[in-house]
């Protein structure tokens, strides 16, 4: 297949996800509204770039996820989570989590995706209910917590932080207990990485995940 670069305008309009080439580029360009922010995420699709780059638009393929069911708790994590050490709340704190996701160090990269735009958007489309956060507390302190969209069926998960051992995975959890209470089908991780295939997630083909988001599975 041949991948045709495909740069947005003000038209509210993404390619089929199919176009999206090895990588998992699909588009550039556009911004970062509303508006255009929920047709991504419906159509499978998120934002990734640096501060200076152009606005990237992904839907990579195999896609990581985690099948709720295939959460994996490990003893000593059980062990924590028995021990009550941290409190856990839902859209208490959305922009601390989100600012504090920026300012975390990842290894392989030079600067952070998160930027001061992206914050401000995320905080828009938090104050509609699809951005939503998960934070942890120690002695009345944010310590981890993630933040990702909503979109009724299907959690897409966004970023993640923890200023003390374990917190973002108390974060995870407590999202993936909340999302099996409430039935819901599959949470996104986007792409790989080992710390997500520690707690269960896999991946899966694009396909498989597009059918799974538009509810034909």
């Amino acid at each position: 297949m041949i991948y045709v670069m495909v740069f947005l305008s003000d038209e509210l309009f993404f390619p089929p996800v199919s176009q999206a080439n090895y990588d998992g580029i699909l588009a550039f360009g556009g911004d970062l509204s509303i508006e255009r922010l929920q047709l991504a995420y419906q159509s499978g699709i998120f934002p990734w770039f640096e501060d200076g780059d152009p606005i990237t638009w992904w839907s990579p393929n195999p896609r990581m996820v985690l099948f709720l069911d295939e959460l994996k708790v490990s003893k000593s994590m059980r062990n924590i989570l028995n021990r009550e050490l941290f409190t856990v709340t839902f859209n208490h704190d959305f922009r601390g989590v989100i600012s504090n996701c920026q300012k975390i160090k990842r290894d392989g990269e030079n600067g952070t995706w998160i930027t001061n735009e992206m914050i401000e958007a995320y905080c828009s489309l938090h104050q509609t209910g699809m951005a939503q956060s998960i934070e942890v507390w120690q002695e009345n302190q944010l310590v981890g917590g993630l933040y990702g969209i909503d979109l009724g069926h299907v959690f897409c998960g966004e970023s993640m932080f923890s200023l003390v051992s374990n917190a973002s995975k108390v974060a995870f959890i407590a999202l993936v207990q909340h999302l099996q209470t409430n039935k819901y089908q599959l949470l996104d991780c986007q792409v790989y990485n080992p710390h997500l295939e520690s707690l269960g997630c896999r991946e899966i083909e694009r396909e498989d995940f597009m059918k799974i988001l538009k509810n034909k599975m």
